[in-house]
């Protein structure tokens, strides 16, 4: 094995889906032992790309090579067999299988009587943890595992095929930064044995920690390769959107109002206790802390989804008793949630029916009919307001990008008119060109005097949008900071990790 030998070629591939040219006669060159980065925005073609890799969409035209050799009419279980694995971004273990069930599923040693072999099977895994630096009991259910270890148990399978080539779909998106150093270092103990790894991530400075070499696509069509080291953010930003986005972070100065939202000692369980803060209106207002800190709880309580301990909630003064979601909209409240896929959109759903859905009282006639006219020019008015991308409103959501996925579930919201909007992680697992715009979005809505809470793990995001930042730790607020210049992320990590004093 030669380390600047390719182990994959793939050339001008082209995929046709009915009405939409996906991949435009694209390149890609992996060599052995090397993590390679696919860049571009939402709905460039990388996971269209991937899929045609790994035998799901076989490419329309062009040529795949896998070491050396021409690969063509091959299924999933044809790429395993010849070393192309790949870890999904939504995991979907056998939670109440063991671990070493999950690994060989389907694949079971057996005895001579046909029976499953438990005890090869236990030792055959193992020897697959060892590789990983595991330590985890083969016999362990997966359902008691976090995220981070399942993502382990998924790299074991994919060894467990002997896999010489491994794609990795967005890697991090739920692991806390410790886990992520685990996973890095796991992926150098590949690299070093060998193994080529094809990761794809918005996550610009993993990207530059841990890839050797970078493939830029944009709309489907190939715009360049090169060393990660040769290739600075700037430009690779340029070179995925296709323009130079400034404005990461488009804040504006906005005339805040009086106090629209204000809690009081909120408490929810053993999650968080005495919780107090408010936000006016026309602020944004920023929840900063470590995974586990209790950003999410306190916001989902807020808003009915949770039922408070104690404390008390105030709009406009006066207290309002909100104990589901249902209460929260009729005090002109807005949730975008954490995790789009699994609480926010209905994938099978039309784009029409998901921006509708929230607010379809206001649309049912007196007969009982659903007034289609009305929703129709309403759903349309917000997909162009916002500029959600998609061939028509009656496309199914599963089929746009992550950016317009996100866009939509705003829309669906937007149309409730709300005062108050919570947004958990807007912006997570989206890329660069859709998240400045989303950061436009927001802005623009405190611009109309909207108050606007915004959770984010990503201190550059909390920094760059909120006029205040609370930040919070194991369940409680340690600080509210005012969002100066002076503001540095290490004071607010001291705030975050308990080490200040409350503010």
């Amino acid at each position: 094995m030669e380390r600047d030998k390719e182990i994959l070629v793939m050339k001008d591939i082209v995929k046709t889906f009915p009405g939409v040219k996906a991949l435009k006669g694209v390149d890609l060159n992996v060599k052995y032992g090397e993590i390679h980065a696919l860049m571009g925005e939402n709905g460039a073609g990388k996971s269209t790309l991937m899929k045609c890799l790994i035998g799901i969409h076989p490419p329309t035209s062009g040529q795949i090579y896998f070491e050396g050799n021409l690969i063509e009419n091959y299924s999933t279980s044809d790429a395993l067999k010849m070393g192309i694995a790949m870890i999904h971004q939504e995991l979907s273990p056998v939670e109440h299988r063991s671990i070493m069930e999950n690994i060989w599923l389907g694949r079971e040693p057996k005895t001579k009587l046909g029976l499953v072999d438990h005890k090869k099977m236990y030792e055959m895994t193992k020897d697959v943890l060892k590789l990983i630096d595991f330590n985890e009991d083969p016999k362990t259910l997966v359902a008691s595992l976090t995220v981070a270890n399942m993502q382990m148990i998924e790299i074991a399978k994919a060894l467990s095929y002997n896999a010489k080539l491994i794609i990795m779909d967005e890697p991090t998106s739920a692991l806390t930064n410790k886990e992520i150093e685990q996973l890095f270092s796991i992926m150098r103990r590949l690299r070093e044995n060998g193994k080529s790894i094809i990761y794809i991530s918005h996550k610009l400075d993993e990207i530059y920690e841990i890839c050797d070499r970078i493939t830029v696509y944009r709309d489907g069509q190939y715009i360049g390769d090169g060393d990660t080291k040769d290739i600075n953010v700037n430009e690779l930003i340029k070179m995925m959107v296709g323009r130079e986005v400034n404005e990461m972070f488009p804040k504006v100065t906005c005339d805040i109002g009086d106090v629209k939202l204000e809690v009081k000692n909120l408490c929810y369980g053993r999650k968080f206790k005495d919780v107090s803060f408010d936000v006016k209106k026309g602020e944004i207002l920023g929840i900063a802390g470590l995974v586990g800190a209790g950003r999410t709880e306190v916001i989902e309580t807020i808003f009915g989804i949770r039922e408070k301990s104690s404390g008390q909630i105030y709009v406009d003064g006066n207290e309002v008793r909100i104990k589901t979601p249902a209460d929260a909209k009729q005090n002109k409240m807005a949730l975008l949630t954490e995790d789009r896929r699994s609480t926010g959109i209905f994938p099978m759903l039309t784009v029409f029916q998901n921006v509708i859905i929230a607010n379809i009282q206001k649309y049912i006639k007196k007969t009982g009919l659903l007034n289609h006219k009305k929703a129709i020019e309403d759903t349309n008015e917000f997909v162009k307001a916002i500029s959600i991308k998609t061939p028509s409103i009656y496309q199914k959501v599963e089929n746009l990008s992550g950016g317009n996925q996100q866009k939509v579930l705003v829309a669906r919201w937007l149309l409730t008119n709300p005062e108050i909007l919570f947004l958990d992680e807007p912006t997570r697992g989206i890329d660069v060109g859709a998240k400045a715009e989303i950061h436009r979005l927001i802005t623009n809505l405190a611009g109309q005097g909207k108050s606007i809470i915004m959770v984010s793990s990503e201190l550059p995001e909390v920094m760059g949008m909120s006029d205040r930042i609370v930040i919070m730790h194991e369940g409680k607020v340690t600080g509210i900071l005012d969002n100066t210049k002076d503001l540095t992320q290490e004071e607010i990590m001291r705030y975050a990790t308990g080490q200040a004093a409350t503010a």
